[in-house]
């Protein structure tokens, strides 16, 4: 029933945010707030494997790349709707991810997170050594001008990424409830003390991997037709796998909220940054933005913004 309340509240808030957008007629809300729910999906699916299970993945770009060129590989095939790329997308990486993990999760610490950049690396190897989907040269994917009922075709992108951002933060907020929820919280807290206690963490961090890796490939499966033409430094870029990562701590690891509230903040405030006559348009001002609300948040809010709340929270009831 919590579940259920929670999914037609995102709906709801979904429909109206869709609709307020549409009202204003301003194409560029859509195309900037594609990226920003883009990045919403991304740091709650990093979220699952880093926040609740506390295996820092740094093969995001690997995932959300994948699920791109799976689109590009079966667009050369037939011409399938986005939703069914998304689906294969997401298929695809779940399986790598499976795979992954399969092969990792033994690893701990930094030895894992070392094993899935050198993952990212592989992928992006085959992925420039592959000329069916472009190679090195890249490919273009044309798109339609328009599409039935919504007109716009960023508009049906931005939808399309609307409704993935709603599935992925509901699943996160059923796993912080569940008992598959509390299994990663054990295996965050002690994974030692949490296997001797009988909870089954090989099993339960391949869910995660899986569950991960699926999220981050059904985000990427639109980019081709979101930017037209996709090559291996746009697929596999770095800013991908850092704000999934700094997205959650700065929001928050602990909770669905917190990739929510970072991914918003820091998404909104890149895509204003990037378009600001202050900075002359460079996109390379985004990292900087990243790096310097990092250090801010680490150092003031370990926690996250979510954290910092809960605790003045606390501290007014006190008082």
């Amino acid at each position: 029933m919590r579940s259920r309340t929670f999914c037609f509240a995102a709906l709801m808030i979904a429909g109206l945010l869709f609709e307020s957008l549409r009202f204003l007629d301003n194409e560029y809300l859509f195309f900037a707030g594609y990226v920003v729910l883009q990045y919403v999906v991304l740091a709650t699916a990093w979220n699952i494997l880093g926040g609740y299970t506390g295996y820092v993945n740094f093969g995001t770009a690997a995932f959300f790349a994948l699920g791109a060129y799976t689109s590009v590989a079966l667009g050369k095939l037939a011409t399938p709707p986005i939703p069914v790329l998304m689906l294969a997308a997401g298929a695809i990486s779940a399986v790598v991810g499976l795979g992954m993990g399969y092969l990792t999760l033994r690893l701990r610490g930094v030895y894992f997170s070392i094993a899935t950049l050198a993952l990212a690396v592989v992928v992006q190897t085959f992925i420039t050594n592959w000329d069916f989907v472009g190679g090195s040269r890249g490919a273009y994917t044309v798109r339609p001008a328009s599409v039935p009922l919504l007109g716009s075709y960023v508009q049906y992108l931005f939808l399309i990424m609307l409704v993935l951002s709603v599935i992925a933060l509901a699943l996160a907020h059923a796993i912080e409830g569940s008992r598959l929820g509390y299994g990663f919280a054990a295996i965050r807290d002690d994974e030692a003390a949490a296997e001797a206690s009988g909870v089954p963490t090989l099993r339960l961090k391949l869910v995660a991997t899986t569950l991960s890796g699926a999220l981050m490939g059904m985000a990427g499966a639109p980019l081709p037709y979101y930017v037209t033409y996709l090559d291996p430094a746009s697929g596999f870029n770095l800013a991908y796998a850092v704000n999934s990562i700094a997205m959650p701590l700065i929001g928050g690891m602990t909770s669905w909220i917190g990739p929510l509230v970072g991914a918003l903040l820091l998404g909104s405030v890149q895509q204003v940054a990037t378009v600001s006559n202050w900075f002359g348009g460079h996109p390379e001002i985004n990292l900087l933005i990243v790096g310097a609300l990092l250090m801010l948040f680490v150092t003031t809010a370990p926690n996250g913004i979510v954290g910092l709340l809960g605790i003045q929270a606390r501290r007014s009831a006190r008082r």
